[in-house]
């Protein structure tokens, strides 16, 4: 099977490659356009996963579609922007019909959830690894971006933390346990729900945004350097599901939530003016601490004392996930 073959018969007839809102032209030219309504700036992310650094070799194709996606489309929730389209660049070992199926279906159930239109991209012969472009739309001057943070906002993240993290040794088969856990900690890494509504939600009230994808410790560090501020965590604070305490237990648990990563949640920092207004509307936020004056990141106890582990989250070229 050749090249455009293939794209014609997994990707270019998959429903989330038809046209739809804000694509003027998708997949068959040499570009795609994009229609951006006036007043709206284009937010645009890449994201490139390797097979063994990024997800398991072997690994369930329909599984790592919907991962592959909801990792990037993550980057916009981040932003604050509405998703409308995305690339994909396929580096395929070989050509197995039984992978580009399951795989294809995979990426359109996410993209379908997202609401996200494949428009384009590449295949080509190598080590097995994917490379998404994510685009997005966002009212111009409301961006969340990550500096903005001042002293005196409350520190706050989307939801439990750790989960995917936790999920871990059951992806790599070197534990097993309850159904019930399995299911919930598996689903948080395999297919990862961006939060899109959320960060369109925080638009002109956080002060400033990421996604946590390297560790919660690790990524606040980012708008620490980007705000100018310094953040405290509160340890007690830190949100974790039960499913995650029960197959962890609450120690190895925190540092899954600290510095696994994989979490794709919003961390945002948000003026305690507005903390009720966004819990009364219903939105999963949950205050873990404060920014302060000063510089970096300190996770501190009951007590206030500093209990900063020394390992924060996952660094490329410097560590093996």
């Amino acid at each position: 099977m050749g090249e455009f073959e293939l794209i014609r018969n997994y990707f270019a007839a998959a429903p989330c490659a038809q046209p739809g809102e804000g694509v003027a032209l998708g997949i068959g030219d040499d570009c795609a356009l994009l229609a951006v309504a006036a007043g709206e700036q284009l937010a645009i992310s890449t994201d490139t996963l390797v097979a063994g650094v990024h997800f398991p070799d072997g690994c369930d194709p329909f599984l790592l579609g919907q991962r592959a996606l909801g990792v990037s489309a993550s980057d916009l929730a981040a932003m604050g922007a509405k998703p409308l389209a995305f690339t994909l660049a396929l580096t395929l070992p070989d050509v197995s019909a039984h992978w580009l199926q399951a795989f294809a279906r995979g990426l359109n159930e996410m993209a379908q959830g997202c609401a996200m239109r494949l428009i384009g991209g590449d295949t080509t012969r190598g080590p097995l690894s994917l490379t998404l472009s994510v685009f997005g739309s966002v009212p111009a001057g409301l961006a969340l971006t990550r500096g903005g943070a001042r002293p005196g906002d409350l520190l706050c993240v989307g939801g439990p933390l750790g989960d995917a993290a936790g999920a871990l040794p059951l992806v790599l088969n070197q534990r097993s346990t309850e159904a019930s856990t399995t299911q919930a900690l598996l689903a948080r890494y395999w297919s990862p729900q961006p939060q899109l509504a959320l960060g369109q939600a925080l638009r002109g009230k956080a002060t400033s945004a990421l996604d946590i994808s390297d560790g919660l410790l690790a990524d606040c560090g980012h708008i620490a350097l980007a705000s100018g501020v310094r953040l405290l965590v509160e340890r007690d604070k830190v949100p974790m599901s039960d499913p995650l305490l029960a197959f962890f237990g609450p120690e190895a648990a925190l540092d899954a939530a600290l510095s696994g990563g994989d979490d794709y949640r919003l961390a945002f920092t948000l003026p305690p003016s507005l903390l009720a207004e966004l819990l009364g509307e219903g939105w999963p936020v949950c205050v873990i601490g404060r920014a302060v004056e000063g510089q970096g990141v300190v996770l501190i106890d009951e007590q206030g004392q500093d209990v900063t582990p020394s390992t924060r989250g996952y660094q490329h070229f410097r560590e093996t996930r």
